[in-house]
């Protein structure tokens, strides 16, 4: 094979969207409809990424950084036409924590490392591999994050006053609330519910209308004519971080070294495991919606590019985002540049309107990111699965507890090892072994009494191989031969073979002789491999 084709071979399925639909051919019509969708998307992405960055415990313009950065180069490169990337509610716990732990350099040396990650998930092709991780542990992380995204909100919903710095950790979170519940701020309640009234209604009898980035309009003028007259002091954008930056910071690599890279590397794989399941959920959901598919690895791919590009440039962690992606297509977006539009109408907002981002007030972005963990929470899907199956509903209980108590990962390993344990011991109710008449008998003669002939029935595995074994030690008299009939064994694993070869040796050593029947190709090769003979398998 020449150089060129291996080349190919080993590239083939990283192609981006965004060549694809040039391919086919692109129009000012369709450039029209992406405009329109691009420019709609980034109504709704102002204030969420104002909000989620300020709820992460950075300052909102590294939100709206991620969003243009992360988001034009997700959709630039990536393997989904309709994916919207930026900052996402379900990085708030994992950011928060690593800021309160190692500093903003750490969060950024995190992202860049989370970034290579991804890009070596991609090139792995280790995308397709996601979708095995079980729904019940998706509903429960995610209904954990939306937890504490709300907890986190408490504060500047009430307007209260900490002594200290706000702790990331659910529980120390509470304390700290319950101990300022002293200081509440009436008229910041009172911004917060115009805000939710404003949002719920809109999204009630005008769904097409940018419902958060109105609601922050209103609050904003409000606040700002309000507070001119009546002396009012309820924290800003401006008052607590000086407002937004009208333009992009340089680019430059944050501190590196060996001992600070080892000491983020657990959080780096957190980044880049989460940041992998929601971009890849986000695009099936916009395969769901619009009939396409998405390309898993390209899209890891991407992810990665955007999240080493969002580091160099002062952002947070960037991903597909699943509310955004689905205004996306209800917006009428047929390709990638409707994310890149979204993108560069933030970076023209930055470059000529960052002044008036100062007057937003708090309670307005924290009303936004309340109602965003309510339907994070899928409360719903939470309680039908608890409802449906108490093994799925151990599942979910253990990822949320855990993940709201203890750490994002800990929940998912929690429920995909509980899930891999609590799915071998149903796969053991499937399989079964019985006898049966002889297989090449006639209809109406009677099986010989020196033969037995038995059927091993379904997924023959490590976890039920002892039982099986049993089953033949059991067997009260010595034949002449043994027929061990397998047409309906669907699957053989290597500890099944070999426990399988384990009992061949014993029947032969007996005196026995024995065949193995019907085996499908899958089965053979396992079973030649652990070293039964050919002669064996007919």
């Amino acid at each position: 094979m020449s150089e060129p084709k291996k080349f190919q071979s080993i590239w083939a399925g990283f192609t981006p969207k965004t060549v694809s639909v040039f391919r086919e051919g692109y129009s000012l019509e369709r450039f029209a409809k992406d405009s329109i969708a691009g420019i709609t998307v980034a109504a709704v992405a102002i204030p969420l990424s104002m909000a989620i960055a300020k709820a992460s415990g950075a300052s909102p313009d590294r939100g709206l950084i991620t969003a243009i950065i992360g988001g034009f180069l997700i959709s630039l490169l990536g393997g989904s036409r309709f994916q919207i990337g930026g900052p996402a509610g379900a990085f708030i716990v994992v950011v928060a924590s690593i800021i309160e732990r190692q500093g903003f350099d750490g969060l950024l040396l995190a992202t860049l490392m989370a970034g290579v990650f991804m890009m070596v998930m991609g090139a792995l092709r280790l995308g397709t591999y996601i979708r095995y991780i079980p729904h019940a542990v998706l509903v429960g992380f995610t209904a954990g994050i939306a937890t504490i995204i709300f907890a986190s909100q408490i504060v500047d919903l009430l307007g209260l006053t900490l002594n200290a710095r706000e702790p990331a950790a659910l529980l120390p979170k509470v304390q700290a609330i319950g101990h300022a519940l002293a200081t509440i701020n009436q008229q910041a309640v009172i911004v917060s519910l115009v805000s939710f009234i404003l949002i719920v209604g809109l999204r009630k009898f005008r769904p097409n209308w940018p419902g958060f980035l109105i609601a922050i309009g209103v609050s904003s003028i409000a606040v700002t004519l309000i507070g001119q007259w009546g002396g009012i002091h309820i924290e800003t954008i401006g008052s607590r971080f000086g407002g937004i930056p009208n333009s992009l910071p340089a680019p430059t690599l944050p501190l590196m070294s060996f001992d600070k890279m080892q000491a983020l590397l657990p959080d780096a794989l957190t980044i880049a495991f989460l940041a992998a399941i929601e971009s890849l959920l986000s695009a099936v959901v916009a395969d769901g919606m619009t009939g396409r598919r998405h390309n898993s690895n390209m899209e890891l791919v991407a992810q990665g590019i955007a999240n080493f590009g969002t580091a160099i440039f002062g952002g947070i962690c960037a991903t597909g985002t699943i509310a955004r992606t689905a205004t996306n297509v209800r917006a009428g977006g047929t390709s990638p540049v409707a994310g890149m539009v979204h993108s560069i109408v933030l970076l023209l907002l930055i470059i000529f309107a960052a002044p008036l981002a100062s007057y937003i007030p708090l309670a307005s972005l924290a009303a936004i990111l309340a109602l965003v963990s309510w339907n994070m929470a899928e409360h719903h899907e939470f309680i039908a699965i608890i409802r449906r199956s108490k093994a799925d509903a151990v599942i979910l209980l253990a990822t949320f507890l855990l993940t709201i108590f203890r750490d994002l990962t800990e929940g998912i390993a929690a429920g995909v090892v509980l899930s891999s344990f609590i799915f071998m011991h149903r796969m053991t109710r499937i399989v079964s072994v019985s006898e049966k008449q002889e297989l090449d008998t006639e209809p109406d003669r009677e099986q010989s009494p020196d033969t037995l002939v038995y059927q091993i029935d379904g997924p023959f595995f490590f976890g039920v191989a002892a039982e099986i074994v049993a089953v033949f030690e059991q067997i009260g008299h010595k034949p002449k031969r043994m027929i061990l009939d397998l047409s309906t064994m669907s699957f053989c694993d290597g500890t099944a073979a070999r426990a399988l070869k384990d009992i061949v040796q014993r029947f032969e050593h007996m005196g026995v002789r024995v065949t193995l029947r019907g085996a499908r190709v899958s089965v053979s090769d396992v079973l030649l491999s652990a070293g039964i003979p050919t002669e064996l398998l007919s």
